[in-house]
């Protein structure tokens, strides 16, 4: 069952052979992946933003930033054997960038020879075809491309999960200055002596009043107030 992501897995397949790229990319449509086709191994850079100028001076960056593809590809599949840059090569440059070094690298070839497996997979390819290749070599890698595509997805996130970190302490430090100065101030309220009580007061103003202490004389008689 092909999902919603899967239709957006991109390969770039390579072949110098016009019968043996119209294979291939017929088997990729099937599977529903997104399939660009190029006849060379150099080609094949210049799509992924990879020129000569790289190749031939190796003190210049991998990928230029300004002619990198805009449409990311999540396979390669090329031929071994081609004129030129075999397959072999084009492992090699892709692998030594560290702009496309996770892409995945399969290697097709119509001769089965052991050491040259041995060599691309001890390179970095993913996997190695005999041609020529059918549906159930392909379906093998759907499970490899989900993989590296989650896997470059997820790196992605910590970026955003730092962010939603950093305010969120930043919050908390809030919350916990406004707490301190609210603790600060309970505590200056308890320090304070209380204020005299009103009724005290009054009563010891009532107690010294002269009308209460001034003797009265009425008719001879002393009478105290």
């Amino acid at each position: 069952m092909v999902t919603a992501a899967d239709s957006q897995f991109h390969v770039l397949a390579v072949d110098d052979s016009l019968i043996d790229r119209k294979l291939i990319e017929r088997l990729l449509k099937t599977s529903s992946y997104q399939v660009t086709t190029v006849d060379s191994g150099s080609k094949a850079l210049e799509f992924l933003g990879f020129y000569e100028d790289d190749l031939t001076n190796p003190d210049s960056p991998s990928v230029s930033p300004s002619n990198q593809q805009e449409v990311e590809v999540n396979l390669i599949i090329t031929d071994y054997c081609m004129p030129g840059m075999t397959g072999y090569d084009l492992l090699r440059k892709i692998k030594e960038s560290s702009s496309l070094k996770n892409i995945p690298v399969v290697i097709m070839s119509s001769e089965n020879v052991p050491s040259r497996i041995n060599r691309c997979l001890e390179e970095g390819a993913e996997e190695f075809f005999l041609k020529p290749v059918r549906l159930s070599d392909l379906n093998r890698l759907r499970p490899r491309i989900i993989k590296t595509k989650s896997k470059d997805h997820n790196q992605e996130k910590p970026t955003n999960f730092e962010e939603q970190a950093s305010q969120k302490l930043e919050i908390s430090k809030d919350q916990q200055e406004q707490e301190e100065e609210e603790l600060l101030h309970h505590q200056l309220q308890l320090q304070q002596p209380p204020p005299p009580s009103t009724n005290k007061r009054k009563t010891m103003e009532e107690g010294l009043s002269p009308d209460r202490t001034r003797p009265r004389y009425t008719s001879g008689i002393t009478t105290v107030v």
